[in-house]
């Protein structure tokens, strides 16, 4: 793929997607009286405050010029759910899903307008394909429930009490290494693929006829 492409469209849109994404952890968890993320300055839709220097540049950036599928991530926003009933806890842990579930449908929504009305997209279509797939991609990815994964705390709210502390003691020091392993074998990819093909698809009916 073309390295332009890739750093100039791929980079971006990634950008956009974890910016979303943190931001609505933080936005819930503010409705819920919970202003840790405001306070810290993190309750913002600027990127820079978001920025892992591994997660958001490092490894992004060696994707980019390396060919490998672009992955990465942004520092988590501070949130303090020791005040909040597991009901609260499940609706911030998801508000970051459901934002890039959202963000898909805005850009597929002006995509498919823009090709009903056969509007010239100059040269924008790979912009609002990646949007939606970048999005969905994350979305999905985070809803896996494996520390420090958000899909780990809405497990863990589920749980009663006793097993939801095993749970969460058995995968709090691991969890990360597991995710790692789970990708680099392609166990997680075989799993997730085909939750996120149906999503895609259902955002964009006709992808493969796009290229």
């Amino acid at each position: 793929m073309n390295l332009l492409v890739r750093l100039f469209v791929q980079y971006p849109v990634l950008l956009l997607a974890i910016t979303v994404h943190e931001y609505s952890h933080g936005k819930m968890a503010e409705k819920f009286g919970d202003d840790t993320a405001r306070v810290m300055g993190r309750l913002s839709l600027n990127p820079v405050v978001h920025m892992d220097i591994i997660g958001t540049v490092i490894l992004p950036l060696l994707s980019i010029i390396t060919g490998a599928p672009l992955f990465g991530w942004a520092k988590p926003v501070p949130v303090n759910m020791y005040h909040m009933n597991k009901k609260q806890i499940i609706f911030v842990s998801l508000a970051g899903s459901l934002a890039n579930f959202l963000t898909a449908g805005i850009f597929a929504f002006i995509f498919h307008i823009l090709r009903i009305y056969k509007i010239d997209f100059q040269g924008s279509e790979m912009l609002f394909i990646y949007a939606i797939l970048i999005n969905i991609v994350l979305a999905v990815f985070n809803l896996v429930p494996i520390p420090p994964l958000d899909g780990s705390k809405v497990l863990s709210s589920l749980l009663p009490g006793n097993l939801a502390y095993k749970y969460e003691s058995a995968m709090a020091q691991y969890g990360f290494f597991l995710i790692l392993i789970l990708l680099s074998t392609g166990i997680l990819w075989a799993f997730l693929s085909p939750i996120i093909n149906f999503l895609i698809h259902l955002f964009i009916p006709n992808f493969w006829g796009i290229f």
